[in-house]
């Protein structure tokens, strides 16, 4: 069966230290299913090695995972300029309330903040909120600034069982494969492929 191109070539998939993370190992079979023509590569925050392994990433991606941290980078390689002109896309899932402060402020002070703030590439946002956390209008307004910046595809939040309260509460973060699709939509190009 013939598959359509793939609505973006290279995609930088992005892990923060959320608790949704765990589910990262899923999301990159998928995409590796859902798109295999897709060039992937991964990078996860330091706080994302508590709840999920760079080396199962690592095996399921077929390439090494990207720790943001600059005690990795050794020698004269950039991390930062290359991951920024490599990737046609990233999708940030799930991004953290501090990853998206950061963002949101133009904050670089590892590699991938760095290179998030000065790649040409579509950069999809999934926040995932702790509870009530949406209602802050400091909060608010960084969701503010990242809807608004050319560039960046902010996802709606959806509601999702808090592991620390056990209630429904609004703040989950979207589904990778509809960040994607979001991704796509605004890039103007269709994509296939469903995680069911």
């Amino acid at each position: 069966m013939d598959r359509p191109d793939p609505a973006f070539r290279r995609v930088l998939v992005v892990g923060t230290g959320a608790l949704g993370v765990a589910f990262l190992p899923f999301w990159i079979n998928w995409l590796r299913n859902a798109h295999p023509e897709t060039e992937l590569r991964v990078a996860l925050t330091r706080s994302a090695l508590r709840f999920v392994s760079a080396d199962a990433i690592s095996v399921l991606s077929g390439t090494e995972v990207f720790v943001d941290d600059w005690s990795t980078v050794s020698g004269t390689g950039v991390p930062h300029v290359e991951l920024a002109r490599w990737a046609d896309l990233v999708l940030v899932h799930p991004a953290t309330l501090h990853f998206v402060g950061r963002y949101a402020l133009g904050i670089t002070d590892t590699p991938l903040m760095l290179a998030l703030q000065s790649t040409e590439a579509l950069v999809g946002v999934a926040p995932s909120l702790p509870p009530a956390a949406h209602l802050n209008p400091v909060v608010r307004g960084h969701l503010d600034v990242l809807r608004s910046r050319p560039g960046v595809v902010l996802a709606p939040t959806v509601p999702a069982v808090s592991a620390s309260t056990g209630e429904l509460e609004d703040g989950g973060s979207a589904p990778l494969n509809e960040l994607y699709e979001l991704c796509a939509a605004r890039a103007g190009a269709g994509s296939t492929g469903d995680p069911t």
